[in-house]
């Protein structure tokens, strides 16, 4: 199966408008924003438990990063409410459930073999600096190859985006104007190495998840 598989391509997707796909587990759908194999995949999704649903015991081959948007997401090492970015490395496993239903934005064989940390922080409760051109930032996560950020957009601040090695955006509240289209709360964009957009913040602002440099090598599960 392949999903916005060409990763020399811009793709900006208003991700409430696209149908839930039911995975193999009962209660559980998908959002396919980008997908490179069938089950075992290098993914990008929407994923929702419904209430009480799980999903069996599995290892992370690839590596797992998740956002929790809606709900409480769970598993053995812990509950995890909205706002919650989670990064389970390669060789993880976990029993995944939801008790009272969840959604979130995950992203699956995207680990390079030596990105060892694992962590969770509450997206929330982040400290920023003093903003630029209306926008701060703080850093989540760096490696070589990606980082990971987090950042408060004033209203109306508009930004030129892109970065060498490519960028991803998803909105976690707020909008954002792109040259693709506006971005509402839960919309993703992907910019592929070199490409450029110009932002600007909607009436409430936005808050903004963000990875870059990271699209210069893809990984494809074997």
């Amino acid at each position: 199966m392949e999903i916005h598989a060409d990763f020399s391509k811009i793709v900006a997707l208003n991700t409430g408008e696209l149908d839930w796909v039911p995975s193999p587990m009962k209660g559980v759908d998908r959002r396919m924003l980008d997908r490179i194999g069938d089950e075992v995949a290098r993914a990008t999704s929407i994923v929702r438990y419904a209430p009480g649903s799980e999903f069996p015991e599995h290892t992370h081959s690839g590596g797992e990063e998740f956002i929790v948007l809606e709900g409480v997401f769970q598993d053995e090492h812990g509950d995890y409410p909205a706002g919650t970015y989670v990064r389970n490395p390669i060789g993880t496993h976990h029993v995944p459930r939801s008790e009272p239903g969840c959604t979130i934005f995950v992203k699956l064989w995207q680990f390079a073999p030596d990105d060892t940390k694992q962590f969770s922080v509450d997206l929330g409760a982040l400290e920023f600096g003093d903003p630029r051109d209306g926008v701060a930032s703080t850093v989540i996560h760096s490696v070589p190859g990606e980082t990971v950020a987090a950042e408060l957009w004033d209203v109306g601040a508009m930004q030129s985006v892109s970065d060498p090695d490519g960028v991803e955006i998803l909105v976690l509240d707020g909008s954002l104007q792109s040259s693709e289209g506006e971005l509402r709360k839960h919309d993703w964009l992907r910019l592929p190495r070199g490409a450029s957009t110009e932002l600007t913040a909607g009436p409430d602002g936005a808050f903004v998840w963000r990875k870059s440099g990271h699209l210069g090598s893809i990984t494809i599960p074997r």
